[in-house]
C-alpha cells in the first residue's frame, strides 16, 4: 500500500466485530504483539482499541445484531458521509448502517456495494484513522473478492473515483494513483462458503514466522505462505472465532 496516512477515499482503519472481543484481544497479541485497550464509556459497548506502541491500527467490537458474521470490517475515509451513503444507493448499493456519530471522533455508516460486499467509511473530526499504516503490525493491504469484477469496478470508480490498473492479470485500486489494494474472484478463494467481502492484508516483517504464530495460536491457515508471481509472499488465517485475514511482507506490496 503507497498510502501511509488516512485520506479520502483510501482505507482508513479496519475494525473486527467478534464474539469474544477478550479472547481476540489474546490472540492478536501473539500473532502481532499488539496491546489492548478498552473504551471505558459505557456507550461505547466495550470497543477495543488494538495499538503497536503508541499508535492505533485497529479495533475490535461485540457482534451487536443478531446473525452478524464474525469479521473484520475495512474502513475508507470520507469528507461527507452522507454524500457517499447517498451515491451507494443510487449505484446499486446497499446502506447497512445508516450514518451516525461517534462521540467527539467522526461519523460513520456501514454500507455495501452491489453485489454484497461490506464496508464502512469514516468522515473524520478529532480522529483520522490508524495513526499507522503500511508498517509491520499495520494495515498494508486490502481486498475485494468479488463474482463481478466489471460492475465493481463501475461501482466503486464511481463512488470513490479509484484509479484503477492491471498488474498483470491482477485489478489493483488507488487514489490518484497511490494503489492500496485490489481485487479477486470469489472462486479464487477455493471455498464454498465464501461470499463477496473485503479481506485486510496485515503487513509484517516475516510472513512465515507470522503465519506460524497464527496457527499456533488456536487459528487456522486458510494458505500457507505464498509467494505471489511478481508480487509479494502472502498467507490468510482464519482466527479461532472464524475472523479471516491477511499478511504481506512490509514493502513488497502493489
Amino acid at each position: 500500500m503507497k498510502i501511509t496516512e488516512p485520506m479520502p477515499g483510501a482505507p482508513c482503519w479496519v475494525e473486527l466485530g467478534t464474539s469474544d472481543v477478550a479472547a481476540a484481544a489474546v490472540y492478536y497479541r501473539e500473532v502481532f504483539g499488539w496491546h489492548a485497550t478498552i473504551d471505558s464509556r459505557a456507550e461505547a459497548g466495550g470497543y477495543t482499541v488494538f495499538s503497536v506502541g503508541d499508535a492505533q491500527v485497529a479495533a475490535a467490537t461485540p457482534l451487536y445484531a443478531p446473525g452478524q458474521p464474525t469479521a473484520w470490517t475495512v474502513t475508507f475515509a470520507t469528507g461527507d458521509v452522507e454524500a457517499l451513503a447517498t451515491a451507494v444507493s443510487e449505484s446499486g448499493g446497499s446502506v447497512l448502517v445508516d450514518p451516525q456519530d461517534v462521540f467527539e471522533l467522526g461519523r460513520f455508516a456501514v454500507l455495501a456495494d452491489p453485489a454484497g460486499a461490506a464496508f464502512a467509511a469514516w468522515q473524520a473530526r478529532s480522529f483520522a484513522g490508524a495513526e499507522l499504516l503500511n508498517e509491520p503490525g499495520s494495515l498494508g493491504w486490502v481486498e475485494l473478492a468479488t463474482g463481478d469484477a466489471e460492475a465493481a469496478v463501475a461501482f466503486y470508480s464511481r463512488i470513490f473515483g479509484w484509479t484503477v490498473r492491471a498488474h498483470g492479470t491482477y485489478t489493483q485500486w488507488g487514489v490518484d494513483g497511490a494503489d492500496f489494494g485490489g481485487m479477486s474472484t470469489v472462486e479464487a478463494r477455493d471455498r464454498e462458503d465464501v461470499r463477496p467481502h473485503w479481506l485486510p492484508y496485515f503487513a509484517v516483517e516475516s510472513v512465515d514466522g507470522t503465519a506460524a504464530r497464527a496457527a499456533d495460536s488456536g487459528g487456522m491457515l486458510l494458505m500457507a505462505p505464498t509467494d505471489v508471481p511478481d508480487g509479494p509472499r502472502i498467507a490468510m488465517v482464519r482466527d479461532p472465532q472464524g475472523a479471516v485475514f491477511g499478511i504481506h511482507q512490509a514493502g513488497t506490496e502493489g
